[in-house]
């Protein structure tokens, strides 16, 4: 009896033929191009947030719909679903792909003019080169180009060869609005508004897809798809490039990137993942996005679970690396998204809360004037920040999707936290030995009196207004997260309520000693000691609730505690 062959794990690769030639294994979500060539508008944009795998869709798109690949139909889809129900479009196309990551959107005006012609002519010397079989003039064109170096007028050299081969083009954008903020960003230095005057008014970007619209409208290109992580530039390119449709947020498109439940057990079985090295929730810690409330399933982000797959496979143990480094990336961007102080403002809210109610826009400028807010919200929706949880009245409810993408809010926080208070420090030595007294001693007190010292005495007037027990407790989970000792849960769910902070044992660190159930008070320096009593009766009180729970009570060498701040600087803490 044969067994199936044990396939390698597609982590980093976006190549569809080297997944389906090379022996990677391909999570099939070719369905969905069925769906969308059924769709009446020809001309589609589609953003999702990083890491979610739209670069492999587009890869995906080109192998099925060029010309070129044609005879390899078979070998790359024969067995998914889209080689078994073949559409009337499949390999019909002249493909052009380009690609808008990496330009040069820092070094002033004529640097990125410069970027961004040069990634549209190695788009079309591609395209002409791929395709010089059906188009006779190609290497001619190609070595004019080299010689030239022509600004966009390439585009219509590209679409008069086409015409003339008789041949319909479908062009494919990855990373449309790679560089919209960057433009944004340069104007400011520079004292212009260099966004409006490459995309609003008549520049370069608004002329780009200008030509593209006006090739369409001839019939010389058929189809479009367009990606990218928001909709930034969309309602900014309307006169331009107003003939496609959004179809993000649409319910049968909810999970066509990212991976459902299903499709991890699959992907698990077919790269030889091993069940019994998977010591953790991994629903907890990457899946939870949902892109229309009313999807089938809520996804995975597609890179965090092959990161996590690819140490076991290393390794051949539990994972000892939960979290995906890149996505220290994303700090960055949080904090370039919170310049404005309401953003900020907005964003404290939603950690505090642990949730907001919006509208998400569909289409936005990078000028929210009156919707500032919906705006903000919106770009953390679309970034991957935030994901749908329920329909509220005639709004949403969205939450932080996973634990993961809360260790970047952390990581956040406490960099707020220093630049907001610079006298705020992390003696890294103290900080461990505190941590390390929590878990293997259950000494809480030290830990505590370590960020009530570094932090918490150390607040700016700014940072006060925002003092309160969540608050608190945004801060101490920060400073948790320093360390991987813990997995802390906030507002851990049980029977009797929520939990504050509930600290669990690292699977990496079976030997850790306590668990932690901790609530948090809070009273004001001129709080009287009846209202401080009486927060610490209510506090018991529901601490006696949590450790009583069935989710905790068989659980080894569980501590409890209350822990009531009174002020910035003095705090009580009892233990159970």
């Amino acid at each position: 009896m044969s067994t199936k062959k044990i396939q390698r794990l597609p982590l980093g690769n976006a190549d569809f033929k080297s997944i389906r030639t090379e022996n990677y294994f391909y999570v099939d979500k070719t369905r969905y191009i069925e769906l969308l060539e059924q769709e009446h508008n020809k001309n589609q944009i589609f953003i999702r947030p990083r890491r979610f795998g739209k670069s492999l869709f587009l890869s995906t798109l080109l192998y099925y719909y060029d010309i070129n690949y044609a005879n390899e139909f078979d070998p790359l889809f024969g067995d998914l679903y889209i080689g078994q129900r073949p559409t009337p479009e499949k390999n019909s196309y002249a493909v052009l792909k380009f690609d808008f990551s990496g330009l040069n959107a820092f070094g002033g005006a004529d640097a990125f003019i410069v970027s961004f012609c040069k990634k549209v002519r190695s788009a079309i010397r591609d395209f002409l080169l791929l395709h010089k079989n059906i188009f006779s003039k190609a290497e001619q064109i190609v070595d004019q180009i080299n010689k030239e170096q022509p600004d966009l007028s390439i585009l219509d050299w590209a679409f008069t060869i086409a015409r003339d081969a008789d041949t319909k083009i479908f062009v494919i954008i990855d990373e449309y609005d790679h560089f919209a903020t960057d433009l944004a960003k340069l104007g400011v230095v520079e004292g212009n508004d260099f966004y409006t005057t490459m995309i609003k008014s008549n520049g370069l970007v608004r002329s780009f897809y200008a030509v593209i619209k006006s090739a369409s409208a001839a019939s010389i290109v058929d189809r479009t798809f367009i990606t990218g992580i928001s909709p930034v530039m969309l309602d900014d390119l309307t006169s331009g490039y107003n003939i496609a449709t959004n179809y993000s947020l649409d319910k049968q498109y909810n999970e066509m990137l990212g991976f459902t439940r299903d499709e991890v057990g699959i992907l698990m079985k077919g790269t030889g993942v091993d069940a019994n090295l998977i010591n953790i929730d991994m629903e907890y810690y990457y899946n939870g996005y949902l892109f229309n409330e009313g999807g089938k399933d809520k996804v995975y982000n597609s890179s965090m679970i092959l990161y996590f797959f690819s140490q076991i496979l290393k390794t051949e143990e539990s994972s000892q690396s939960l979290i995906d480094p890149n996505l220290g990336i994303d700090v960055s961007r949080l904090r370039h998204l919170t310049q404005k102080e309401s953003n900020r403002n907005t964003l404290i809210q939603i950690l505090t809360e642990n949730s907001i109610v919006s509208n998400i826009l569909v289409n936005f400028s990078t000028d929210p004037s009156d919707n500032e807010e919906s705006y903000f919200v919106s770009l953390l929706f679309y970034m991957g920040f935030l994901t749908i949880k329920e329909s509220y009245l005639d709004e949403l409810r969205l939450i932080i999707p996973n634990f993961s993408i809360q260790t970047v809010y952390w990581g956040y926080m406490r960099q707020l936290v220093k630049e907001s208070s610079p006298d705020t420090t992390v003696e890294e030595k103290m900080l461990k030995e505190a941590v390390n007294a929590l878990a293997m001693e259950g000494d809480l007190y030290r830990f505590i009196d370590y960020v009530s010292k570094n932090a918490f005495s150390k607040l700016s007037d700014y940072d006060l207004q925002y003092f309160n027990e969540k608050y608190i407790k945004m801060l101490l989970l920060a400073y948790l997260f320093l360390k991987s000792v813990y997995i802390p849960i906030s507002e851990y769910e049980v029977d009797s309520g929520r939990i504050d902070i509930f600290l669990q044992r690292n699977p990496k660190f079976p030997e850790i000693n306590y668990e932690w159930v901790l609530e948090l008070k809070y009273c004001k320096t001129t709080a009287k000691e009846s209202e401080i009593a009486e927060k610490r009766r209510e506090g018991l009180e529901q601490l006696n609730k949590y450790i009583q729970s069935h989710h905790l009570k068989n659980r080894p060498n569980l501590k409890s505690a209350l822990i009531i701040f009174i002020g910035k600087n003095k705090y009580e803490i009892i233990t159970e």
